[in-house]
C-alpha cells in the first residue's frame, strides 16, 4: 500500500510539474507572438498605408512627405540627393531650390513616382 501511495504521489507531482511548464512555455510564446490586430486596428493601419501610397493608377502621393538630403545640380536639373538611400529626386520648382544648392535641407512635398519628382511645398535648411 505504501508503494502505491508513493507512486501516486510521484505521478501527481510529475503531472503538476508538466502543467506548470506548459503554462510557462505558453506565456513565453504569447510574449513573442504579437496579438492579432483587432478589426479596428487593421482598418486604421490600412487607411494609413492608403494615405501614404498612391492609389493604383495615381502616380502622386496623396499626403505631403518629408525628404532630406543635399540640393545639387545633376544633368542641368536641381535634385535632392538623399545620402542614405542614394536616391536623387527631381525638384519641380528650381526657383525655390536654387538658394539651397550644396546645402543639407528638408523638403516637404508630394512625390510623383512616375518622374521621381517632388512637388515642393516647403524647403528648410538643416543645421
Amino acid at each position: 500500500m505504501k508503494k502505491f501511495l508513493l507512486r501516486l504521489s510521484v505521478a501527481a507531482a510529475v503531472t503538476l510539474l508538466a502543467l506548470a511548464l506548459e503554462s510557462s512555455l505558453h506565456a513565453q510564446q504569447a510574449d513573442h507572438d504579437p496579438a492579432p490586430a483587432t478589426p479596428h486596428q487593421a482598418e486604421s493601419s490600412a487607411q494609413q498605408q492608403e494615405a501614404q501610397m498612391p492609389a493604383s493608377g495615381d502616380a502622386t502621393t496623396h499626403e505631403p512627405k518629408t525628404f532630406t538630403g543635399h540640393v545639387v545640380k545633376e544633368n542641368r536639373e536641381l535634385v535632392l540627393k538623399d545620402p542614405v538611400t542614394k536616391v536623387s529626386y527631381k525638384l519641380d520648382d528650381p526657383a525655390k531650390a536654387k538658394p539651397y544648392i550644396g546645402k543639407q535641407v528638408k523638403v516637404t512635398g508630394k512625390l510623383d513616382m512616375n518622374s521621381n519628382t517632388i512637388q515642393i511645398a516647403s524647403i528648410e535648411l538643416l543645421p
